[in-house]
């Protein structure tokens, strides 16, 4: 089992950084459509989706924003932090297959309201970025280490 660690605010320093990896399965876009019911055919349907620009299926948006949310709860500012708020930029599509990691870096800390923003950039295995944008949180006060809650098996199937 994993140990999730934070950084508490006053440990965050301008230019601390963090990052998480994932690739993109057929599981991950089929789960992330029925947890959300977006059944846009972009994601779901080849023969639709290969007549597009993408010319071919995509990630949904927010499965890749979904990853920020989760570097920021698991690796900075980690467990007991707030996420507040979100701006965000979608530059390049994300294809099953794609390894994208999360880029975090602290930008500015408010002393007064202890809360920081956090660059969130989404970089493909080609380097090239996919999600743009920032993040403002509100780190926990104090340290903090718990073990990671486990996670059910999923089972897929057509009904």
């Amino acid at each position: 089992m994993r140990k999730l660690k934070n950084i508490p605010f006053d440990e965050l320093e301008i230019g601390t950084k963090g990052n998480l990896t994932r690739t993109l399965t057929e599981q991950d876009l089929l789960l992330f459509a029925k947890v959300s019911g977006d059944t846009n055919p972009v994601h779901l349907d080849e023969a639709f989706a290969a007549t597009t620009q993408f010319e071919g299926r995509i990630a949904h948006g927010m499965w890749t924003a979904s990853l920020i949310s989760c570097a920021l709860a698991t690796e900075m500012p980690g467990p007991g932090g707030i996420y507040l708020g979100q701006e965000l930029k979608f530059l390049r599509p994300v294809k099953i297959g794609d390894t994208v990691t999360v880029q975090l870096e602290v930008l500015s800390k408010n002393e007064r309201r202890k809360r920081a923003t956090i660059a969130t950039n989404v970089i493909n295995q080609h380097g090239k970025t996919v999600v743009k944008g920032t993040a403002e949180v509100m780190p926990s006060s104090n340290s903090i280490a718990v073990d990671e809650h486990p996670l059910p098996d999923v089972e897929l199937k057509n009904n």
